[in-house]
């Protein structure tokens, strides 16, 4: 089974850019399943239930979210309702929506298991992922009755993305880092078979601030004035930024290769 996993989906640029890869590729690199990031996609803040529509209908079979999960507080209802849409899954109890879901794929007859969770370094405090997830998945075993166990880690610092990786070795599939929009160049496999990759970086516009227009982080950083609310996406081509997981039959890691497809961004293509 092959997993594609894309990263943050920034603004209506990103939007645009993975609409066309994925028409364009999933038949050719024979995508099993698509994992999308969305938390950034409507202006650069959460997510809509028309984009979430727009993702599914060209394909994507999941979407997990991070720290932006619900800037659109119209939307609330949306997580509740939508099985598909994954949120943060340490967040506290009583919040709407759900941390993870599992998914058929009919035509392999296998199952995916999708968790979104977010780090506490550097970001808001909430529950702790690594006594979280252990609980969450313990009962499902890979190769007996699931077939792969996907993890979006979305967190600030490498070090607690590599070491979630490296505690959950074996156990899962493979973990992906998400937030930080910079792809990193450290795709492996770990010692006891899980895939690992410490950022998929973005869906966006790199020439830009982490897919942004620069003009208001720089006068964030440069003055007391907080620009935040006035941050827009940079709208140029953007670059498509994914992860490519080929599952063997013990719902391992067999392969891990980056993409990345178009923009400013040199790129890797498989």
């Amino acid at each position: 089974m092959r997993i594609v996993f894309f990263g943050d989906v920034v603004g209506k640029s990103g939007r645009d850019a993975l609409v066309s890869y994925i028409a364009t590729n999933k038949k050719k690199l024979n995508i099993d399943f698509v994992i999308v990031n969305g938390e950034n996609s409507a202006h650069g803040f959460g997510i809509t239930q028309r984009i979430c529509d727009q993702f599914f209908d060209i394909g994507v079979n999941a979407i997990t979210l991070g720290n932006h999960t619900f800037d659109q507080k119209d939307n609330l209802q949306l997580f509740d309702r939508e099985k598909r849409l994954i949120r943060p899954i340490n967040y506290p109890k009583g919040t709407p929506g759900r941390g993870m879901q599992v998914f058929d794929v009919p035509f392999l007859n296998k199952k995916v298991l999708v968790i979104n969770a977010i780090g506490r370094l550097f970001l808001e405090q909430n529950d702790d992922p690594f006594q979280v997830i252990p609980e969450q998945i313990n009962g499902y075993v890979l190769g007996n009755n699931i077939d792969a166990i996907f993890i979006d880690f979305h967190a600030e610092a490498t070090a607690e993305k590599v070491a979630m990786a490296r505690y959950l070795d074996g156990k899962i599939t493979a973990l992906v880092g998400t937030h930080t929009h910079v792809p990193t160049a450290d795709a492996q496999i770990l010692q006891k078979g899980t895939g690992y990759l410490t950022d998929c970086g973005m869906c966006g516009d790199y020439d830009s601030c982490i897919g942004m227009h620069e003009e208001s982080p720089i006068k964030r950083f440069t003055s007391k004035v907080d620009a935040y609310a006035r941050m827009r996406p940079a709208e140029k081509e953007a670059t498509v930024c994914g992860v490519l997981i080929d599952v063997n039959q013990n719902g391992l890691c067999d392969h891990i290769e980056t993409i990345r497809s178009g923009g400013f961004l040199k790129e890797q293509q498989n």
